[in-house]
């Protein structure tokens, strides 16, 4: 006892110890994770660090080895459900990056090569003009004809595989590009997620509402069409969309996830929210909007949206809960009274 007056530090040590027992004597995974969490958060108050995610990270993971296996197999567990495999398919679409760049590089070597051919049979051709035009008979000139016509003859073959090769190595890259696109996350034209990561997101956080019994929300958001059909223009429409796009960014948070689902319908997931709140948040985005006029030359139109509000349920597929959300946001069109329409599936 004496000892541990003298060594505050010491007994600290001691009293963690009989906490990390404790925990990992637990049978609920998530009321584990939650006292490993408090006691990584400990650690870092202790050390006089800041709790920032990228500390509480390290700290995380270095506290976690010296746990027991059976502990780090419950919390393992859980994280499973966090863990995208974003390193491995980044993995994957770097090697299918490489073999498309690898393409190009080949499609390039052999268009130098095509351009030296052709260079050489021009040369060919002026060397033969100078050869016939310094000919004294008629007979000398078909000579030189005939192995002029050989020479091309033999270009033109070697041409035609270099341009086959060309044709198979220009397929090869465009499946490739293909490739890349279909496992792209980004929709590059509005500046936020596309659909593919938005239904890969969604049904990550349904299996995780499961697991951890909290509660997230999706909002579906588009022009409405009384405000699109002001617009004639094409290029206008599609600034006008941007311009929704970048004011969802603007209102949404670091935990959210907008994406674009197509066709001009944007989708905000919100983790750890309820309905209640996603009704205010769906407020703030109506009002956020309402309140930005957009300029079509001298005239100024006002930007008007309709959105669809739905808390996920994760006894829904994600299929269904996309379909009641847009039903709800299509709603919101025809209802003027209203600023969003709830999903009530």
């Amino acid at each position: 006892m004496a000892e541990e007056q003298k060594n505050p530090h010491h007994a600290a040590s001691r009293l963690q110890d009989a906490k990390q027992i404790h925990v990992g004597s637990l049978s609920d995974p998530t009321s584990d994770l939650e006292i490993f969490a408090k006691e990584v958060l400990n650690s870092l108050i202790t050390d006089n660090l800041p709790p920032t995610p990228n500390n509480f990270a390290l700290y995380f993971d270095r506290i976690l080895e010296d746990k027991s296996d059976s502990l780090r197999r419950q919390i393992g567990s859980i994280l499973e459900l966090e863990d995208s495999n974003e390193d491995e398919q980044n993995l994957e679409l770097e090697k299918t990056l490489k073999q498309g760049f690898s393409s190009i590089k080949s499609i390039l070597q052999l268009s130098s090569t095509l351009y030296k051919n052709m260079t050489l049979m021009e040369k060919i051709l002026d060397k033969r003009k100078e050869e016939i035009k310094s000919t004294p008979s008629l007979a000398v000139a078909n000579d030189l004809l005939t192995s002029l016509g050989g020479d091309i003859g033999k270009l033109g073959t070697i041409l035609k595989k270099q341009v086959s090769h060309m044709k198979d190595l220009y397929n090869e890259t465009a499946i490739i590009v293909r490739q890349v696109e279909n496992e792209t996350i980004f929709d590059d034209q509005f500046g936020v997620y596309n659909k593919r990561y938005l239904i890969s997101k969604l049904t990550q956080e349904s299996h995780m509402m499961v697991e951890f019994r909290h509660k997230s929300s999706l909002i579906l958001v588009s022009l409405s069409t009384s405000t699109i059909s002001k617009i004639t223009s094409d290029k206008a429409k599609q600034l006008m969309v941007r311009t929704v796009a970048r004011l969802l960014l603007k209102t949404s948070r670091r935990s959210d996830t907008v994406a674009h689902y197509g066709d001009g319908i944007f989708a905000m997931m919100l983790k750890h929210t309820d309905i209640e709140s996603a009704k205010r948040a769906a407020q703030r985005l109506y009002e956020l909007v309402s309140s930005t006029n957009f300029f079509l030359g001298e005239q100024e139109i006002a930007l008007r949206i309709a959105i669809g509000v739905a808390e996920i349920n994760p006894a829904n597929s994600v299929e269904q809960l996309l379909a009641c959300t847009l039903d709800a946001m299509e709603a919101a069109n025809d209802e003027s009274k209203n600023n969003y329409v709830i999903c009530n599936a």
